[in-house]
């Protein structure tokens, strides 16, 4: 029976570890993002007996995955057997070791079958065996970052800490790491109550309940329109404005009337605030531009005026392009590559300032604990690319061609000024106040971003 072995080390005591593998969200934290992979039921905890079903979709194909969890051992290990899915027989083991200096050795163990015995494994064998090998690299690199944050501030009390968008690609990703890392996690919602951790919230109708948000350590507010989503016809470009006006204002007039405050609130705002810059070096002093972007950024930003006001220390986070497999702008840029169909868009002198969403998720935890942050903060990697040249470098990533451009023309008669804005227009940001306040990016390069992304390890 193939056996497959992964060990490392974790820069965490064991005791953290484990507790880690144990939130109710570090399933879904430890799935690679290029997987299609949904959970439909999970019991909390990892406790003998507890169990997860998942959908595995492969194609057009998807398959029902039930695993049991078995001889769980407080701080030493635990074990997850399939009870129903495409194995023949899958047991994977979870161990835990003490290691020196306070850090930990993380083994993860999986024993399976393959159907149809030695057919099945001389057809399926290699896929298999290079599938595990890419799952756990992921899994391993994402359990050693998020302890490494995590340790950064294992000093400091957890927190009581409410997000806004909490189902969009960077909202789903945050509130798993903020999970993880022992926080009490609320969710506005446009429905009442439905979960334990659900607050209202009605923007459009300006209801909120304002009694759930007292004694609330940090708000996150990531809600509103995706500006991608469509042509940007008048009635969408009011929607795109309205939608981050009236949440934003809503939220910030409402912290500022409570008893106890937050002492942060994390806004969501975007460099579309600095418009078409050409070769311009963008900081956080850099003034406005022009555009419509550039409007609803500032009417956005201004919108938290009522909490900064009362006295709440507010972040405003410009966020760059967030490179995931999980949505936004990567996937739409891979497909046409992985089909032979890449290529620059326009001139491909247009400059794009990137973040992955492994280091965004870094920024906001930075943001709360970092009490010298305050105002605009650009959210970008160290190093922007022209359009040409993050071309270039995702084609050797992908091991694609990268001979098909997209020319500009072409782009404003399938998407008019929004293409024109998103995809023909750019800026050169760098992230100077993140800098000088000593954050680490893990994800620095572009290459390095976009292979970790997209787990396309060497």
């Amino acid at each position: 029976m193939p056996l497959f072995e992964l060990k490392s080390t974790v820069q965490a005591p064991v005791e953290k570890l484990f507790t880690w593998h144990t939130r109710p969200q570090a399933f879904e934290r430890l799935t690679p993002p290029w997987e299609k992979i949904e959970v439909l039921e999970k019991d909390n905890g990892i406790n003998d007996g507890s169990r997860v079903v998942l959908k595995m979709k492969q194609g057009p194909l998807s398959r029902r995955w039930v695993a049991v969890h078995s001889d769980y051992v407080e701080w030493k290990q635990f074990k997850d057997t399939q009870v129903e899915g495409p194995f023949v027989f899958w047991r994977h083991t979870h161990q835990f070791l003490p290691a020196a200096d306070q850090t930990s050795q993380l083994t993860d163990r999986v024993e399976y079958e393959a159907p149809l015995g030695d057919l099945g494994h001389f057809v399926a064998g290699g896929y298999i065996a290079d599938k595990l090998k890419r799952t756990f690299a992921f899994r391993h690199r994402r359990t050693q970052n998020d302890l490494k944050r995590i340790m950064a501030f294992a000093h400091k009390d957890p927190l009581r800490i409410v997000v806004s968008g909490a189902s969009g690609m960077v909202g789903t990703a945050l509130t798993q790491f903020l999970s993880g890392a022992g926080h009490e996690v609320q969710v506005l919602v446009r429905r009442h109550h439905t979960k334990e951790n659900d607050i209202f919230w009605n923007p459009n109708g300006s209801e909120i309940d304002k009694g759930s948000l007292e004694n609330v350590d940090v708000v996150i507010h990531l809600a509103g329109e995706n500006i991608g989503a469509g042509r940007w016809s008048a009635s969408r470009k009011r929607k795109i404005m309205e939608s981050r006006m009236r949440g934003t204002k809503l939220l910030s007039e409402t912290l500022a009337s409570l008893k106890n405050p937050p002492k942060v609130f994390i806004s969501s705002s975007a460099i579309g605030f600095y418009g078409n810059r050409g070769d311009e070096i963008l900081t956080e002093e850099s003034p406005a531009g022009e555009g419509f972007l550039t409007s609803v950024c500032k009417a956005w930003e201004d919108a938290t005026e009522p909490a900064k006001n009362a006295g709440i220390r507010v972040v405003n986070i410009r966020t760059g392009i967030v490179l995931s497999a999980k949505g936004g702008a990567l996937p739409k840029m891979v497909m046409p590559m992985l089909m032979g169909a890449g290529g620059v868009i326009g001139s491909g002198k247009q400059w794009m300032s990137w973040i992955s969403l492994e280091d965004l998720v870094g920024i906001f935890q930075f943001a709360i604990y970092n009490d010298k942050l305050s105002g605009p903060v650009n959210a970008t990697a160290p190093w922007s690319a022209t359009n040409k040249a993050f071309t270039r470098i995702l084609g050797y990533v992908l091991k694609r061609p990268t001979f098909a451009p997209l020319p500009g023309f072409v782009v404003k008669i399938l998407f008019g000024e929004m293409g024109e804005a998103l995809l023909l227009e750019g800026q050169q940001v760098k992230p100077e106040k993140l800098t000088q306040a000593g954050f680490e990016f893990l994800y620095p390069d572009l290459e390095s971003a976009l292979r970790w992304e997209l787990g396309c390890f060497r």
